[in-house]
């Protein structure tokens, strides 16, 4: 199944509702460290509710890290800096799905270790969705496109 990783996150509720999404499909959760936030932060457990009990979520200490551990895998980042669309590329299971910090994106080493870089097409007044949203959005296209949803 996929996984969605988050880099360095800072906004605890946006991250609270990411893990009920993960949690609702099914998805293991990536945060990569340091977060502008603890985990513990009341914040997070208010929008998480009891789906944070039910979730699998896998922290890294650092970047460096998590590129050790997906060294096999497709890393595919979202951002607003991208040329291709999501909708326009090809999914497969096990890709994980990359989202920058609310603040401040990725730095451009993040940028060239990704397997793509893809974007939502907003129209030319949109700055960015929040992150939760880019998310769900990402994660249903690939979820579509591999057929999860094929007994409905």
């Amino acid at each position: 199944m996929f996984n969605i990783a988050l880099y360095q996150p800072d906004i605890p509720q946006n991250t609270a509702a990411i893990i009920r999404l993960c949690s609702c499909f099914d998805v293991t959760l990536e945060i990569i460290e340091p977060c502008g936030f603890r985990l513990e932060d009341k914040r997070l457990k208010k929008v998480a509710m009891d789906y944070l009990d039910k979730s699998k979520i896998v922290t890294y200490k650092s970047y460096e890290n998590f590129l050790l551990k997906k060294k096999n895998s497709r890393v595919i980042l979202m951002t607003t800096k991208a040329e291709k669309n999501y909708h326009n590329f090809k999914f497969v299971t096990k890709d994980t799905l990359l989202f920058g910090r609310e603040s401040a994106g990725v730095p451009k080493v993040v940028h060239k270790n990704s397997y793509e870089r893809l974007k939502i097409p907003l129209i030319k007044k949109a700055r960015s969705l929040n992150i939760a949203i880019a998310a769900a959005i990402t994660l249903s296209e690939a979820l579509k496109q591999n057929m999860f949803f094929k007994n409905d």
